[in-house]
């Protein structure tokens, strides 16, 4: 007799990560390996959102890029992040589809420096809101970063 282990056991493919479920688990580091935007539960959401909103306290603009289902979803998130956290709205770049016009999937990409954002179709990413921080200065990578990614819906009113 074998001690092998029962095939349901060495066949069965890996779990996706999931967000933690206890109270204060979860971290921004925690999302860093994901390739989707977990569900959070509520008692997940003003931790994340403290520690994301001391991140980025450290630096002097961002850039954001959301993948998203829809234009409008994106938009919808774009917007949502913009008013949350008290940011200045982008708007949209000259070579801009028309947000009804495009079908499936989006990326979002805003860039505070321009002012600007850049929609386009795309498929194949996960889903979720990605942020980066950055000085003016000089690089720091103790206080720069890439956070997420986010729920799509975490800043929702």
């Amino acid at each position: 007799m074998t001690n092998a282990p029962a095939p349901s056991d060495s066949m069965a493919p890996a779990e996706p990560k999931s967000a933690p479920e206890a109270p204060g688990e979860l971290s921004l580091a925690d999302l860093a390996t994901l390739r989707t935007a977990p569900a959070l539960a509520a008692h997940q959401r003003p931790g994340l959102l403290a520690e994301l909103k001391t991140k980025l306290a450290a630096c002097d603009w961002f850039t954001i890029g959301v993948m998203a289902p829809s234009a409008t979803s994106a938009l919808a998130a774009l917007q949502a992040c913009e008013g949350a956290l008290g940011w200045p709205a982008l708007e949209a770049h000259g070579q801009n589809p028309e947000p009804e016009s495009v079908v499936g999937p989006v990326f979002l990409k805003g860039n505070q420096h321009s002012g600007q954002f850049l929609l386009r179709a795309e498929t194949g990413l996960g889903e979720g809101i990605l942020i980066s921080g950055h000085l003016n200065g000089e690089p720091d990578p103790a206080l720069e970063g890439t956070w997420g990614p986010l729920p799509l819906d975490l800043f929702d009113a």
